[in-house]
């Protein structure tokens, strides 16, 4: 079974794990400070991690130049720049998300286009909803967990104590998380007709991919887990959008792919992609740039775009 909840170790009161309390004690600390001022510090420490985290600020600004290379230069800077204080914001959505209380949820996120889960619901499947790496995806998975308690597809934090904050805050308002290796458990919850969010816009290796266009790169390695799950279990596909706005937190359920899946995994996994260019770039500055998402190369093609 992939689904282990951790569970409090007194191990996690040794010397080793001291600076870990360190810092969620802070993070939970500055979670109950007014959102606003939340905000304006969350971007200040943004620009502190531009300026220390320099090899991922140069990934950052590597994959804004293969994906966008016809935008002008200031303004793939700004998004740069933008998406560097909004990692920093990123930091405290988590406490915000772990730690606030439903009423402070509900004030400062919604819901949209739940009429598209409903819609599968109502024909006894399963949702299985494709999202992006945007950075306040934290918080609004809380959000969507007060309007449907959805069952979460993630990779383990290599830190047990934060895996034990993690998956309890993550988990607060939804029904359950499932290790990456869970492809059973993950089937079977939308064989039960569960809401399951499935995040494909990453580097996930060599193994089931195909190789398809991803903005400007033509050869961008794409997951097929997608199709697995997309194929063998009861479900229909919606997509998830991640935002943060002025009003506040909104989590959008868009219509999935007609004809879906199609039979021709490489044609439908470049079909999810162009639908993740188009999200990304409702909020480009949100989206999560620092990944290395043009690691793999085809076996034909050595030559490394870092």
């Amino acid at each position: 079974m992939h689904i282990v909840k951790p569970v409090f170790q007194w191990s996690f009161l040794a010397p080793k794990y001291w600076l870990t309390w360190l810092a969620v004690f802070f993070l939970y600390l500055i979670s109950w400070l007014p959102y606003r001022l939340q905000l304006v510090l969350g971007k200040g420490l943004g620009n502190l991690l531009g300026k220390l985290l320099k090899s991922r600020r140069h990934v950052a600004e590597r994959n804004l130049q293969l994906c966008l290379p016809d935008m002008p230069e200031q303004q793939r800077q700004n998004i740069l720049h933008k998406s560097m204080q909004n990692a920093g914001i990123a930091l405290l959505e988590s406490g915000m998300g772990w730690w606030w209380p439903d009423w402070r949820i509900r004030k400062h996120c919604t819901v949209e286009g739940y009429e598209h889960v409903q819609a599968i619901l109502d024909k006894g499947k399963g949702v299985f909803a494709l999202a992006i790496h945007n950075m306040n995806l934290e918080i609004n998975c809380r959000g969507m967990g007060m309007t449907h308690p959805a069952v979460v597809f993630y990779r383990r934090h290599n830190n047990p104590l934060m895996e034990y904050f993690q998956y309890h805050g993550r988990a607060r308002s939804n029904k359950l998380m499932i290790h990456k290796k869970g492809v059973a458990e993950m089937i079977s919850s939308l064989d039960n007709g569960d809401l399951c969010i499935y995040l494909p816009d990453q580097d996930y290796g060599p193994k089931r991919c195909e190789f398809v266009p991803y903005f400007a790169v033509p050869d961008t390695a794409t997951t097929t887990g997608t199709m697995i799950f997309a194929e063998k279990a009861n479900c229909e596909t919606v997509f998830l959008l991640p935002l943060r706005t002025e009003q506040g937190y909104v989590i959008k359920f868009l219509p999935g792919l007609e004809n879906f899946p199609s039979g021709d995994d490489k044609q439908d996994v470049a079909r999810i992609n162009r639908k993740i260019e188009e999200m990304i770039m409702v909020a480009p500055e949100q989206y999560l740039w620092m990944h290395k998402r043009f690691k793999t190369r085809p076996k034909d093609n050595k030559q490394p775009l870092y």
